[in-house]
């Protein structure tokens, strides 16, 4: 299994949002090209999971921001379709790993095997080895193989024997777990849990959009809703996307609102433990993200306190070490965001 490698770019300090037209479109009229194929993308994903237009768009941050993304809910809600289609829709490579209790790393990374052709060892890649990868139930795997993944997520590589082998690019790993299980689940640790960019739920859909996929099933199968959709990024598109985030410019003011949100979680009373430096840096990389897919070279407020509860809420730990549930920790973020000033 090989996936699509996109040639990254980076983007020169000056002028930022000069560079960042010149770079996408080559002009300061209209929409570019990669904005209008961002545009597609987000259209055609929101076309098979219907309803949900803040979660096709929190991933699609994570894919921008080279990120990962955590969803947290129950099962049979489209975790599985969102992530297929989101790899349809960037023409990328698909992987689903189902994680169980005996599974192994070499079982997901990849390992040394004896090739028929020269009888010596050669590396079989794992089904890691994807553009979008899916990690269904993650705190299903033993400690040992949730921290096969960290070096993945965190190096976008794998070491196995001594050799490391890059993954390809782009590469996004969606992570799952059922918040409402609680025997034979290993729950994901801090460190881990800090690697995600955000973390997310679904939710069950619309009454409206259930219904009309009661009508559709008409007491049978219903199609394949992803095996229609076309890819809408090309591999250059892609590229000046994501070497486009660095080039989003965000004001004094707002780093400073960014930031006074983090410094409240380190310290609120309720909580043992803030947002973490890494935390910071990846809330600046996720707004710029949702910068780009707002079409804008500039990071508003409004980005900021969009993307807080996503980006924190997972990254804080209550005192006593009590594990908290998602609503809890996003209640908390919320109480905090709403308490400090927003600037104008």
């Amino acid at each position: 299994m090989t996936g699509r490698r996109i040639p990254s770019e980076r983007s020169s300090p000056a002028s930022s949002e000069a560079r960042l037209v010149s770079k996408m479109t080559g002009t300061s009229k209209g929409v570019s090209a990669p904005e209008q194929a961002l545009v597609r993308a987000v259209e055609a994903i929101s076309s098979v999971v219907r309803d949900k237009e803040q979660v096709v768009e929190l991933v699609m941050i994570g894919f921008l921001a080279r990120g990962h993304v955590l969803i947290e809910d129950v099962p049979g809600v489209g975790k599985t379709t969102l992530a297929r289609a989101l790899a349809r829709v960037v023409g990328g490579s698909f992987s689903r790993i189902q994680l169980t209790s005996d599974l192994l790393p070499a079982d997901i990374l990849g390992a040394q095997v004896i090739s028929r052709e020269s009888g010596g060892l050669a590396f079989r890649e794992g089904p890691v080895f994807a553009n979008v990868v899916l990690a269904d139930e993650l705190n299903r795997a033993t400690p040992r193989t949730q921290s096969g993944l960290l070096e993945a997520m965190a190096e976008r590589s794998v070491s196995v024997d001594g050799t490391t082998h890059k993954l390809p690019e782009p590469f996004l790993l969606v992570a799952t777990q059922n918040p409402a299980e609680h025997h034979g689940v290993y729950p994901i640790p801090e460190s881990q849990l800090d690697r995600f960019l955000l973390r997310t739920a679904i939710g069950y859909p619309g009454d409206d959009v259930e219904r009309a996929l009661l009508i559709a099933g008409r007491g049978g199968e219903l199609k394949d809703p992803v095996a229609d959709l076309q890819p809408q990024l090309s591999a250059d598109d892609t590229a000046q996307l994501i070497a486009g985030v660095e080039s989003v410019t965000m004001s004094e003011d707002v780093a400073a609102y960014l930031h006074a949100i983090v410094r409240e979680t380190r310290a609120s009373r309720e909580l043992e433990t803030g947002v973490s430096t890494r935390g910071v840096l990846a809330f600046a990389r996720a707004a710029r993200a949702r910068a780009i897919l707002k079409r804008r070279t500039f990071v508003t407020p409004d980005d900021v306190r969009a993307l807080a509860t996503h980006i924190c809420a997972h990254r804080v730990v209550m005192r006593g070490a009590r594990r908290i549930s998602r609503m809890e920790a996003e209640g908390i973020i919320t109480g905090i965001v709403e308490s400090i000033p927003v600037p104008v």
